[in-house]
């Protein structure tokens, strides 16, 4: 049982770094390579910051998408992870903890035994499945199937209630689909990648040797019932609103609400017939799959119920279902052209399971020192520069500006790693056995979750794990969190020139404070209730100025459109794609929190900068400090990406494309435009820039 995790909004992980040579000579040299110093910064700043490394840099073959800030940061922080990995397998010692670290990445690196067990380890699955043939059936299993976090039907997972911050509830929330999301089953625009799913499935069904006729039939079947869920899906970005994803049914009104489903069942299955406390996000979704369930014919739920076991699986089982499964949902749906090697994607899947052990390793290589001090004094620079821009702020009466001061002080900052680490002593593992360790895992995380339903949210904890490259803000707990694994080059150094840590870092930690005061974040109080805390003229101000960057977004073209192509001889249909805009809705928390973010950490700099004048000479020969600041914050954001990764993303990822990320908050930012000397009506200082905080 998964925390939803509505919240967590993050910088996306999306991209190379300076690691080589950490002197100041090194760092301006890396800073001035990437550079293209025949671009006008105040025409494409994106391109006059990343130019030079757009132009030599590839994505590699393993990758749908490369950048100069998450990516190379991602790939050094797993060879430390795969050092400590290699080392656990060869000497476990007495350390229970280091054995479940060699155990679990040992048996997942074990390709020689996985190909021998071949689909052994899911048999049982496959036949409960199969023989599942009435509603009540369908919940047990479906039971089963949650509490070895393998999802299917539904989502379900463990958050404090929106209206009691202190106290954990059940969410309820659409699910069900094995697609990235509803439009890929309702669009004609993806009606190709539909089809490839459809062969998809067939070809795993083969492969686990179901005859041909068979697989077709059932992959139809699947794909059918899968476009039902997504009809009674609501497209994301109308979940963007917490007052209408909070409606709290608790065990009677969901029975109520869908009283022909048998929720006693699901419970007990899943190991906690207990639950009672319970908020239903989506109410519409389970109204439509509890008629969905009514009129599908045993056949198909049977065929559905094998396919979420055996897609779940697919990394576990043989390299032939392990291969198919990359060249879908890597190959066809993110244009990634090689696997990942093994080793890579069992590090990553040794930090999901024992996260918080490996973290315990992981930050005494990575991040010792002064680094959590410097970090430290980082964060509450940028909250400062924050409360000090709050008077300014016309569209803001003084008593909501209050309350905001009072959040804005109430914040709890995380970073480096927990003050507690999680206890693992239950979660007991097989060595050669990797199949068994994912559900064990899983097992343990549901039941982990699970029991913490109705009971004190524990505050200590942390939805990410150390070596983790990326941030969050959650407005439940009002605290931001910035993991071991972000706290590095080109985000931040203790060696850096402080211009570059602010532009890098302060920009991140700026953007997790601007969370708290989005359309989304705004809505909880100091304490992390759901309330309505702002004057009612000050709330119509806010909606008027994020109207603003909602439109300043969605004219954004990420791809030009494509013409179609009807079916030839070895070619199959290609549909029409019209252009390829952002979405401003669903983007607009992580657009204001952008815009935010580039506001704040400019004005720490500056008074970081007054109470240091001997830090005033430039760090980077051609750049003031000031422009560096700006250079710094665009080069982490350097990227490249595939054109099927781009779709899909654009589709489900509430982040714009990078490229926007840099120029749609600068070409709003009135320091930037200074700094650099832009004039009015220049691509990166238009006539009327819209700004919220």
């Amino acid at each position: 049982m998964r925390g939803v995790g509505l919240f967590l909004a993050a910088a996306l992980a999306v991209g190379p770094a300076l690691a080589a040579d950490a002197s100041a000579s090194g760092v301006a040299a890396t800073v001035k390579a990437a550079m293209d110093p025949k671009v006008q910064p105040c025409q494409d700043f994106y391109r006059y910051a990343c130019g030079g490394w757009l132009d030599t840099v590839q994505i590699p073959p393993d990758q749908s998408r490369w950048g100069r800030g998450f990516s190379e940061i991602a790939e050094r922080n797993r060879i430390v992870m795969r050092e400590i990995l290699d080392d656990a397998v060869k000497n476990p010692g007495d350390d229970v903890n280091r054995q479940k670290l060699g155990t679990f990445y040992g048996a997942c690196m074990d390709e020689a035994g996985i190909e021998a067990a071949g689909t052994k380890p899911i048999e049982s699955w496959m036949k409960d499945a199969a023989k599942t043939k009435n509603d009540k059936a369908i919940m047990t299993m479906v039971g089963k199937m949650h509490a070895a976090s393998i999802p299917a039907l539904f989502n379900i997972g463990v958050e404090a209630d929106f209206k009691d911050p202190n106290t954990n509830i059940a969410q309820m929330f659409q699910g069900g689909i094995s697609l990235p999301d509803r439009d890929y089953y309702l669009t004609d625009a993806k009606k190709d990648k539909l089809a490839a799913y459809v062969a998809h499935i067939e070809k795993m069904f083969v492969l686990y040797g179901d005859k041909p006729d068979a697989a077709k039939a059932s992959a139809a079947k699947i794909v059918a019932f899968e476009t039902e869920l997504a009809k009674v899906s609501k497209p994301r970005a109308e979940l963007r609103d917490p007052n209408k994803t909070y409606n709290r049914l608790d065990i009677t009104g969901l029975k109520k609400l869908t009283p022909k489903i048998d929720w006693d069942g699901y419970f007990k299955a899943m190991g906690h017939p207990e639950v009672t406390q319970i908020n239903v996000a989506t109410p519409e979704f389970y109204s439509g799959l509890e008629k969905i369930l009514g009129s599908t014919d045993d056949a198909t739920m049977q065929a559905y119920l094998r396919w979420k076991v055996l897609r779940d699986a697919a990394a576990a089982l043989p390299k032939s279902f392990d291969q198919e499964n990359f060249a879908f949902f890597a190959q066809t749906l993110q244009g990634q052209k090689e696997q990942q090697p093994r080793w890579k994607r069992c590090v990553i899947q040794t930090d999901g399971a024992l996260g918080e052990i490996l973290g315990q390793e992981f930050i005494k290589k990575q991040f010792a020192g002064d680094s959590k001090k410097i970090a430290r004094e980082l964060v509450e620079a940028i909250q400062a520069a924050f409360a000090s821009g709050l008077p300014s702020l016309q569209w803001m009466d003084d008593t909501t500006r209050q309350r905001a001061l009072g959040k804005k002080s109430a914040i709890v900052n995380k970073i480096g790693y927990p003050d507690k680490w999680r206890d693992y002593s239950k979660l007991k593992l097989k060595k050669g056995d990797y199949f068994a360790n994912l559900v064990a895992s899983g097992r343990f995380e549901f039941d982990r979750e699970a029991a913490k339903i109705g009971k004190p949210v524990d505050k200590t904890e942390w939805g990410m794990t150390p070596p983790t490259v990326n941030a969050y803000y959650n407005p439940l707990n009002n605290e931001m969190v910035f993991p071991a694994g972000i706290l590095q080059p080109p985000f931040f150094s203790k060696d850096f020139p402080m211009a570059m840590n602010f532009g890098g870092m302060g920009m991140v930690m700026g953007h997790e404070l601007t969370h708290g005061f989005d359309d989304e974040g705004r809505k909880f109080d100091a304490t992390g209730k759901l309330t309505e805390w702002w004057e009612p003229s000050v709330s119509a101000g806010f909606e008027e100025r994020a109207a603003c960057i909602e439109k300043q977004y969605s004219e954004y073209m990420v791809q030009p459109g494509v013409p179609g192509q009807p079916a030839e001889e070895g070619k199959p249909e290609r549909p029409e794609r019209p252009p390829l805009y952002i979405n401003g809705k669903l983007t607009l928390g992580e657009n204001i929190a952008d815009n935010g973010g580039i506001k704040q950490t400019f004005v720490a700099y500056q008074n970081w900068e007054s109470k240091h004048p001997d830090s005033a000479t430039p760090a980077v020969d051609g750049l003031t400090n000031d422009q560096l600041l700006f250079v710094a914050f665009a080069q982490t954001w350097c990227s490249k990406a595939t054109p099927e990764i781009e779709q899909m993303l654009v589709t489900v990822d509430p982040h714009s494309p990078p490229r926007f990320r840099v120029n749609g908050p600068l070409s709003n930012s009135k320091s930037f435009a200074e700094t650099f000397s832009c004039p009015e009506g220049s691509p990166m200082r238009p006539a009327n820039p819209c700004e919220v905080w």
